[in-house]
């Protein structure tokens, strides 16, 4: 694929902040999200701050010759929950975050040095474009549910009167013998009200509050930003052609405030989509806070409880982080063979598959000290590498640059949060489907009348597109893992027909 921008290119100064920007945008809601599902006071801001460090960490250890950003990995979700359930404290929760990215991140520190002398080319054979390409497809078509999902979303909340509401709590019990407890709204007849969401604060006293917005409206500003963006990349100007995600993005949000502001004036809460809570809220009480505000770092909240650390903690940790680095591996491969395929320069090769992985093995570990998340090379970040053709590494600088710095400007982070989820649905169609395409041009020359090949790319994109999973405790092999080791399987065991031949 021909780029504007090639790896060594730097662009103007103002060009570089507008492009890093757009790059932030891309990876900002997958980033973000992390903490927020994990819970336990972790910190959107700490967790931009961490992907930012390990970003830098990243371009250090590659020579400045990969364009990726690395964001908060989602594989890494059920070991974090384990981290915090089985940790007598919060503080003690932070403290194993840390360790188990420590010991994920070793993991890949391992590999890389066994690559060192070992080579890449062993890869190479075990993964073939056959594999790789429907491999690389999968790691699209496995997040187009999180797309669609996000296109119909609706962010806005609307409070409900507590006194008008019946509340029940229910517990469940989780897979370590836990009671997590929640709380559901009831109807008159006894059916729970599913649009009724209720939140316990501090003291335990429920507040209630319900989305009213139409998902229809969503859907049309999700669309209005794809259809934005599709048009600037093929009919834009150069600058266009290269921004085609910030004037997307802009057209959406542009859509959803007329939308909302409609709404309000008409008392049609079905048009109102977007939440501006996390703006409001920052300027309740004006002060230096509302403004320049310190992110919760991992290291901090984990201060004073590393005395707490026992063999039985760390065997937990141990046991829910390091076999999900070996998952993460495979998708690691997959993620450079297909940003290698777009700027046409084999990045296993030079700088190297060993450098790879010790730019994101200790990329992961800087990152998870400040915001508690291990770091992840993002298909987000190389869509928008394909889509605008920029591999400019200077721009991946910029953007980690721009994640530090705003991740202390606390009106921007609460600007951000408020961009609607349908609208990054939009741009996420374009981006997951950006990634899906260039995996199956792998395929192009794959001889596909040949039997061997046409299996080995059967199963993985059946198993893949079937979400095909293995769950051993607390362990999960991930679709993408799954359909990679089978692929690799099954072209190992067809591939001696070829030597009889």
């Amino acid at each position: 694929m021909k780029m504007i921008y090639n790896v060594k290119d730097k662009p103007k100064f103002g060009q570089l902040i507008v492009f890093a920007f757009q790059q932030l945008l891309a990876i900002m809601a997958a980033t973000i999200a992390v903490p927020m599902i994990v819970g336990n006071g972790m910190s959107t801001s700490a967790a931009l701050f961490g992907a930012g460090i390990g970003t830098l960490v990243y371009v250090l250890f590659t020579k400045a010759k990969s364009p990726v950003f690395l964001g908060s990995s989602f594989a890494f979700l059920g070991a974090m929950f384990a981290a915090f359930s089985g940790a007598a404290s919060a503080a003690l929760g932070y403290v194993g975050l840390i360790i188990g990215a420590a010991l994920a991140g070793l993991v890949y520190v391992v590999i890389a040095l066994i690559i060192k002398f070992a080579g890449v080319k062993w890869i190479n054979k075990i993964m073939p474009a056959v594999v790789i390409g429907p491999i690389v497809a999968i790691i699209g078509l496995s997040l187009a549910g999180n797309a669609i999902g996000d296109l119909s979303k609706v962010n806005y909340t609307a409070p409900v009167d507590m006194a008008q509401v019946q509340a029940v709590e229910v517990g469940t019990i989780n897979e370590d013998g836990t009671i997590a407890s929640s709380y559901v709204a009831i109807n008159d007849d006894g059916t729970v009200n599913e649009s009724i969401t209720l939140t316990p604060d501090e003291n335990g006293n429920l507040t209630a509050a319900t989305q009213p917005g139409s998902p229809y409206v969503a859907i049309i500003c999700g669309l209005v930003t794809l259809a934005v963006v599709m048009l600037c990349s093929v009919y834009g100007k150069k600058m266009a052609r290269l921004i085609p995600f910030i004037i997307g993005i802009l057209a959406g949000y542009l859509v959803a405030t007329i939308f909302y502001f409609i709404g309000k004036a008409t008392g049609n809460a079905a048009l109102m989509v977007i939440d501006y809570s996390a703006l409001i809220n920052n300027f309740k009480v004006i002060g230096v806070y509302s403004f320049i505000a310190m992110p919760d770092f991992s290291f901090l909240k984990a201060f004073g409880a590393f005395g707490e650390v026992n063999g039985a903690y760390i065997g937990t940790i141990a046991a829910a982080y390091v076999p999900v680095a070996f998952v993460v591996f495979a998708e690691h491969i997959a993620d450079h063979k297909n940003l290698s395929s777009i700027i046409e320069h084999d990045l296993l090769e030079d700088p190297g598959l060993s450098r790879t992985l010790l730019g994101d093995g200790i990329g992961s570990m800087v990152g998870a000290a400040f915001g508690g998340c291990p770091n992840t090379t993002y298909g987000e970040s190389i869509g928008c590498v394909a889509i605008t053709k920029n591999a400019s590494v200077s721009t991946i600088i910029v953007t980690a640059c721009e994640a530090i710095i705003i991740s202390f400007i606390a009106p921007f982070v609460a600007f951000l949060s408020t961009i609607p989820s349908c609208v990054m649905g939009g741009v996420c169609i374009a981006l997951y489907g950006f990634i899906a395409v260039s995996g199956l041009k792998m395929l192009q020359k794959v001889d596909l009348d040949d039997n061997r090949n046409l299996f080995t790319a059967s199963v993985i994109l059946i198993t893949g597109v079937g979400g095909f999973i293995l769950t051993f405790g607390t362990i999960t092999v991930t679709t993408v893992a799954c359909a990679l080791i089978l692929g690799i399987l099954t072209n190992v065991m067809l591939s001696k027909k070829k030597k009889a031949e």
